[in-house]
This record gives structure tokens, C-alpha cells and sequence, in this order.
């Protein structure tokens, strides 16, 4: 548990995070597109083909949104980074992203990020910790994305008076709203099969977390086996909604939310379903062999496919 003596939580919110870079490739885009299963099953997909190869004669490969996410690499504090709160990595669980992409992502670039805290808040025997992430192509100056990452940490609460609990959010309550799964039947499902070698692909794209490759530390945290990393399940959910609602334009997403419930194993089936609501898509994610639901969220899109 945290040192409350040692942390005054209303000193948190001003803590000055220092800024990173991250220089990616076309290399660096090809391999996180398949890392999340694009051309997978169809290697010359007509939708996807142009997020790994210069297709139809493009200059440069297109970049899919939740690449975005590679940019938070580094962000994350380490269990000394905030004054007082003290926490063990072993015990940090990845509870949410949030994520908004405000003009299609470049091929290769230099980007600079500017990280701060966007909440905390003190659950007892447990904190949460919310990071934003502003990321800006380093050249030009502008403003690429925006990340939200939510993890939950166990162990790391207390620090503060138990009638009174501290509670920092910097953003709309709107945006981290939780998502209730209609009960009509979906607008559209799409199935897409995880290989075993799932985890161990995506993983070169910098997340290196040996959870999702060594069979003894998985054991140790109560798992089986190695399981896939989150993000690369909501890579697959919004290549789902890219391909059945934005008919393979990948530059009609405007934000995503995604909330992890489970994890997933590689070689499972992974079933999205997805209801229109306007320019909202709602999305639930089912590993189809335990039928049980692994991460639910919506993506705004700036327009709709006119052939929808």
C-alpha cells in the first residue's frame, strides 16, 4: 500500500512528466499490421493489403489508428516516477484505452510526446492511474493523437483519508463512460482467428512484457500459458469495425475506447460485434472457444461509408 506520509496526493496533478520520442519506419508499420492480424487470413486482402505493401501503386503505406498506440512506449510511470506512490509493476493491470487521432498517421516520422496525469484516484487496496499521452510529429509540430491509458494498481491505494478518498480526473466524465451492449442483434460480426505465434509478433513492435512469451512468468500470474497483449486485441477490434462499418477506410475513425474485461489466448477466435448508433459503433469482443466477452468500447468516425 501506498505511503500516505510520503504522498500528498494534491501535489499529484501538477507533477511535470518528462517528454519522449519515438522514431518509427514503414518496417515499424508493416510489422504492428500484422502483429494485429491484418492480412492474416487472406494475404492479399484488398482491404488491408495497403497497411503492409505499397498497394495499387500508394507512395507510402497507410498507417492503421491504433498504431498510435506504440507511441505511449516509455510512458508509463516506473513504481518511483510519482512522489509517494509507490507500487509494484508485477501488479499493474491495463484496464482502458482512450484513444483519439486527429489526421491520418504519417509512414515513418519522429514523434515527440508531451505526458501527463490525466486521473488518480485512491480505491483502498488499489489505485487508479490515468496517463495522457499528446503526441506531435516532431518536423512539423502538429498534433498527431491523443492516448488515455488506464491501469489498475494493485496494492498502490491508501494514500489518502479513507472518509474522503482522492479523486483527480482533467477530462470529460463523457469520455470515460462505460459502454452498455445493446440488446438488438448486431449490425455486423466479424471473426477473425489469433495464431499461436500471435503474441510473439506483436510483441517486435516494442511491447516486450515476457506475460505475453514466457510460459513461466505467465504461470506465476495465474496463467496457462502466455496470453496476447491488450492492445493487440483492440488492434483487431478496430480492424474489425474498419473493414465491415468504414468499408477499409481506416482514416474515417475519429476516436476509440476500449475497456479490457479478459484476457485472450493466442489461437482463440476472436468474434466483434458491432451496433450503429449515428457515428457511434458500440463493439464487444468474444473469445469464441470460452464464449466470453474480452474487451467492449466504441469508435466515433468523422463520416459514414456512403455504401453503408
Amino acid at each position: 500500500m501506498a505511503d500516505s506520509s510520503a504522498c500528498n496526493p494534491q501535489l499529484l496533478p501538477a507533477h511535470k512528466f518528462p517528454e519522449t520520442t519515438y522514431t518509427y519506419t514503414e518496417r515499424d508499420v508493416a510489422v504492428y499490421a500484422l502483429g494485429v492480424g491484418a492480412c492474416g487470413r487472406n494475404a492479399v486482402d484488398a482491404d488491408e493489403l495497403k497497411y503492409v505493401y505499397h498497394d495499387k501503386g500508394q507512395q507510402f503505406i497507410k498507417v492503421l489508428p491504433t498504431f498510435s498506440t506504440l507511441f505511449t512506449l516509455g510512458s508509463l510511470p516506473k513504481d518511483n516516477d510519482l512522489p509517494g506512490l509507490r507500487f509494484d509493476p508485477r501488479l499493474l493491470l491495463h484496464g482502458q484505452q482512450y484513444i483519439e487521432v486527429y489526421k491520418p498517421l504519417p509512414s515513418n516520422a519522429t514523434i515527440r510526446n508531451k505526458i501527463s496525469l490525466a486521473g488518480l484516484h485512491d480505491k483502498g487496496k488499489a489505485a487508479i492511474l490515468e496517463i495522457e499521452t499528446k503526441s506531435y510529429e516532431k518536423e512539423s509540430g502538429e498534433l498527431l493523437s491523443m492516448n488515455r491509458t488506464t491501469i489498475f494498481l494493485r496494492g498502490a491505494g491508501g494514500f489518502s483519508d479513507p472518509s474522503q478518498p482522492f479523486t483527480y480526473s482533467n477530462y470529460p466524465a463523457n469520455q470515460a463512460s462505460a459502454m452498455r451492449i445493446p440488446e438488438s442483434e448486431p449490425f455486423a460480426i466479424f471473426e477473425d482467428c489469433t495464431q499461436p505465434s500471435q503474441a510473439l509478433l506483436y510483441r517486435l513492435s516494442g511491447d516486450y512484457n515476457p506475460l505475453h512469451s514466457d510460459p513461466k512468468v505467465a504461470k506465476v500470474a495465474g496463467f496457462s500459458r502466455p496470453i496476447l497483449h491488450g492492445l493487440c486485441t483492440l488492434g483487431f477490434a478496430v480492424r474489425a469495425i474498419i473493414k465491415c462499418i468504414c468499408r477499409g477506410d481506416q482514416d474515417m475513425i475519429k476516436s476509440i475506447s476500449g475497456r479490457f474485461i479478459l484476457h485472450v489466448y493466442p489461437s482463440e477466435t476472436l468474434v466483434t460485434e458491432m451496433w450503429l448508433e449515428g457515428l457511434r459503433v458500440i463493439y464487444q469482443v468474444k473469445a469464441k472457444e470460452r464464449n466470453r466477452a474480452v474487451l467492449s468500447g466504441y469508435v466515433h468516425l468523422h463520416r459514414l461509408a456512403a455504401s453503408l
